[in-house]
């Protein structure tokens, strides 16, 4: 039952002739601690949208549209060299931006969910291990994360950091390059990058990937299986932060529908699942969570 986490090419948003109404924190938050008092023990769903206040940018607007061209592909960067350069090349740039980021206060008010044991497990779509930093314990990366390097043949592992040294020091000539940030460590750059050398495994010359479920590759099955189980004897559902067109994490909310699980989305804007919900709230994140925790 493994996942695949697909750039959602020809799936859009539902059709909705109901104009979004946009709710104000504190309406936002007492409906979300009345949820939470009739379903105390919450599966939580996290996407991009908790991370934007910390710097890291998000894949979609409020409709659920490309922000940018979609992301590195799997196959591609497993078959092309091309791929693999431009992909390293531009995580020169990118990556420091997910390195250096720190929680802000979305991660710190979703750790109290699960301190005051309003969360039985958060599953995050995000790989910045932010919700970690704020001190989450109970966390499923559902797409990896992105501080870790994988060897794709013999499966040596290491520090993100020490493949962006090597690279930095094999590519000298890229250091001066600016570019806007990306999700996932990318950037916005296009230069040639025919010349770039990237990085391979010490151990045995193979592709070094990092640790991240790309689009196109499946989600790890036990991964999703451990999420799903717990999703199943929880109280209901709450997603944060996600338009839910990556079906990895859209599934969820199939699940919970199909077992009778309540759900709630906290979003800007709509989500895929806008037809599946118990409780849908169009507020900020952050402004909501804190107005939620002062009324539970």
């Amino acid at each position: 039952m493994s996942a695949i986490r697909k750039p959602a090419k020809g799936v859009t948003m539902p059709i909705d002739d109901q104009p979004l109404v946009l709710h104000g924190p504190d309406e936002a938050g007492a409906r979300l601690a009345e949820f939470i008092q009739r379903y105390p023990r919450l599966m939580i769903l996290t996407g991009a949208g908790v991370s934007t206040d910390s710097g890291i940018p998000d894949y979609r607007d409020g409709d659920g549209a490309w922000k940018r061209k979609p992301p590195v592909q799997h196959q591609d960067f497993m078959t092309s060299v091309a791929v693999r350069r431009r992909y390293w090349g531009r995580s020169l740039i990118g990556w420091p931006v997910i390195r250096n980021a720190r929680p802000n206060t979305a991660h710190h008010h979703v750790a109290e969910l699960e301190s005051r044991n309003h969360s039985r497990l958060l599953v995050t779509q995000n790989v910045d291990r932010l919700h970690q930093q704020a001190g989450s314990s109970a966390v499923t990366d559902l797409h990896g994360r992105a501080d870790e390097v994988i060897c794709m043949s013999c499966g040596y592992r290491c520090k993100r950091d020490e493949v962006h040294e090597r690279s930095a020091d094999m590519n000298p000539g890229f250091e001066h390059y600016s570019a806007v940030a990306a999700p996932d460590g990318d950037a916005d750059l296009e230069v040639d990058f025919s010349g770039f050398r990237v990085a391979s495994c010490p151990r045995c010359d193979g592709i070094l990937k990092p640790d991240v479920v790309f689009f196109g590759d499946y989600v790890p099955k036990d991964r999703v299986y451990s999420a799903l189980d717990t999703l199943r004897s929880s109280d209901g559902l709450l997603v944060i932060g996600s338009s839910l067109m990556v079906y990895s994490g859209f599934r969820f909310c199939r699940y919970a529908r199909e077992w009778g699980k309540p759900v709630a989305t906290l979003n800007l804007g709509r989500t895929r699942a806008d037809a599946l919900v118990d409780l849908k709230l169009n507020a900020g994140i952050s402004e909501t969570l804190a107005a939620t925790l002062g009324k539970l």
